[in-house]
C-alpha cells in the first residue's frame, strides 16, 4: 500500500525521509505508464524550486505534493478546464484561494490534471487529451524506492470517473498526496471510489468557489482526495481554513440510516457484496443500522425535469463562448455540449421554481434525517466499466449517457441536499474498487470525517 500523507509527514519529522526525495518519488510516478493522460501541465521543475522555501518543515504539508484539477486559477496560467476552447485565454493574476492555501501550507504544487471538458461528467472521458485509466493498485507493481509505487499500465483500461479524472489517478497511484478537485454532482466520490481511495464532499460553503471556472455556482463544491480519512481531514482543514475537533466516536450505539429508496436500485454484484459486507461489520461493532425509505429521492428527477442548474448556470457562463459561432462550437466535446445547451431552453420562471422547489425538499430532506449521525450508502452502483466502451465514438453515445446517470445518481443528492459526503475504499484485494458513502445535511461535516476514520478501520482488509 503507498504510504498516506500523514505517515509520510512522520517520517520526514524523524528525519528518515526528505522532502526532495518524497518529490523525487512523485515525479518518478508522475512519468510513470500508470499516469498516462493524468498531466495536462507538469511542473515538476517548480515544485522541486518551491522545496528550498524556508519554514517548509514545520508546515502542515512539509513539502509533499499536490495536484490541481485543470478548472482552478494558478498564476500566470491560462485555465482551461480541460477544453480546447478556452487555451488562448489570458494568465490568471493570482492563484485561486484554494490552491494559494495549499501552497501556504508547505505544498509543492507537482501540475494541472486532466478532467472532463468543464466538468459536465461523471465517467471522465476526455476527448481533446485522452482519457486516464482507473488505477486500482491490484496489478504487478515494478520495483522501486517506495513499495507499492505503481509503474506498468493496468491490463483493462476501465473509466477513471470524472469529472476529476486526473486528480484521482494522481493520489491512486502515488504521484500526488492531494488531488484538489471540485464536486458538483460526485465529481470528487466517483472517481475516489473508482480508482479506491477517499473523496470528501465538504458542505459547499465552507471553501471558497472564487478562480474555479464554474459549472453550477448553486451546486460546486471545491474538495480533494487523498488515500485515507485522517489526509482528508488535514486537507479538508487546509482548504476550509477551520480546525476538524477530534472526537473519536465509538461505533457501539451510533444510529446510521441506510437510504432505500432508489440508492440501492441496480446494483451490480461487486457493489451489493461490498455493502452488504460493510453493514454487517458496522452492526457487529456494535453500531444500530436503520432502514430509512426517504421518499423524497424519488421526486428529484421530476424536480431537475428541465435541466437541472448545472445545465442552466453552466448555459450562461458558456453562452458568450457560444456565441462566436459554430467554430467555436466545433471546439467543445459534444456530450458536454448537448448538456450545457439544455440550459438555452430553461425559462427564468422555472429556474426560479427549480430554487424554491430545492429549498423545500432540502428541508424536508433534514426533517427525515434528524436523529441520524449519518446516511449510508454505496458510493456508486457499478465498478468501472472498460473505457473502451465508452469512449468519444458516437456510436457509445448511448452507452456513455446510461453509464453518467449511473454514477450521478447517488452522489447527486448529496449536492442538491447542500450536505457533505464522504466516499470510503469498501472493496475486498480481489475486487475491483468500490465505495461506501457516509452522508448528511449541510455543515455536519466534523461528524462525518470523524466517523470515517472510525469506519475506515472496518473496511480494510
Amino acid at each position: 500500500m503507498i504510504p498516506d500523507l500523514t505517515a509520510t509527514r512522520e517520517r520526514l519529522r524523524q528525519n528518515t525521509s526528505t522532502p526532495t526525495a518524497e518529490l523525487a518519488h512523485c515525479v518518478t510516478q508522475a512519468q510513470s505508464a500508470a499516469c498516462e493522460n493524468v498531466f495536462l501541465k507538469p511542473m515538476f521543475e517548480q515544485a522541486q524550486a518551491q522545496l528550498g522555501q524556508a519554514g517548509l518543515g514545520e508546515s502542515p504539508l512539509g513539502g509533499l505534493a499536490f495536484s490541481v484539477k485543470d478548472l482552478f486559477d494558478i498564476e500566470g496560467q491560462t485555465t482551461p478546464a480541460g477544453s480546447r476552447i478556452l487555451r488562448d485565454a489570458p494568465p490568471a493574476s493570482v492563484d485561486c484561494p484554494a490552491v494559494a492555501r495549499l501552497k501556504a501550507a508547505g505544498g509543492s504544487l507537482i501540475g494541472r490534471t486532466n478532467m472532463v471538458e468543464f466538468a459536465f461528467s461523471g465517467v471522465g472521458i476526455n476527448p481533446h487529451f485522452g482519457t486516464p485509466a482507473a488505477w486500482d493498485g491490484r496489478y504487478d507493481m515494478a520495483p522501486g524506492p517506495i513499495p507499492g509505487l505503481a509503474s506498468p499500465r493496468p491490463a483493462v483500461a476501465r473509466i477513471p470517473g470524472g469529472s476529476s479524472s486526473g486528480a484521482a489517478v494522481s493520489v491512486a497511484t502515488g504521484a500526488a498526496f492531494i488531488g484538489l478537485g471540485s464536486d458538483t454532482g460526485g465529481s470528487i466520490r466517483i472517481p475516489a471510489a473508482l480508482n479506491g481511495i477517499v473523496g470528501f464532499k465538504s458542505t459547499a460553503r465552507l471553501v471558497p468557489t472564487d478562480g474555479a471556472i464554474p459549472l453550477s455556482t448553486t451546486l460546486d463544491t471545491v474538495c480533494a482526495m487523498t488515500r485515507t480519512v485522517r489526509d482528508a481531514v488535514l486537507a479538508h482543514e487546509i482548504l476550509s481554513q477551520r480546525t476538524v475537533p477530534r472526537q473519536p466516536r465509538r461505533l457501539k450505539g451510533v444510529r446510521l440510516a441506510v437510504a432505500e429508496h432508489t440508492m440501492l436500485e441496480g446494483l451490480d454484484q461487486t457493489n451489493h457484496r461490498a455493502f452488504d459486507r460493510a453493514l454487517q461489520r458496522l452492526s457487529q461493532a456494535g453500531a444500530q443500522i436503520v432502514n430509512l425509505r426517504l421518499p423524497e429521492l424519488g421526486t428529484l428527477r421530476e424536480l431537475q425535469a428541465t435541466g437541472g442548474f448545472s445545465a442552466a448556470e453552466s448555459y450562461f457562463w458558456h453562452r458568450p463562448l457560444l456565441n462566436r459561432g459554430p467554430s467555436a462550437r466545433a471546439n467543445y466535446d459534444p456530450r458536454v455540449l448537448a448538456r450545457i445547451e439544455r440550459g438555452a431552453h430553461m425559462a427564468a420562471f422555472e429556474y426560479m421554481e427549480l430554487v424554491a422547489a430545492r429549498a423545500r425538499w432540502i428541508d424536508s430532506m433534514a426533517a427525515a434525517l434528524r436523529g441520524y449521525e449519518a446516511v449510508l450508502s454505496p458510493t456508486l452502483p457499478i465498478v468501472a466499466p472498460p473505457l473502451a466502451n465508452l469512449g468519444p465514438d458516437p456510436a457509445h453515445d448511448d452507452a456513455f449517457f446510461r453509464t453518467n446517470a449511473l454514477l450521478l445518481r447517488n452522489p447527486s443528492v448529496v449536492n442538491m441536499l447542500d450536505g457533505c459526503a464522504l466516499s470510503l475504499p469498501s472493496h475486498a484485494p480481489d475486487e475491483l474498487p468500490t465505495g461506501l458513502m457516509l452522508w448528511q445535511a449541510a455543515l455536519h461535516d466534523d461528524v462525518i470525517l470523524n466517523l470515517g476514520l472510525e469506519i475506515e478501520t472496518l473496511l480494510q482488509f
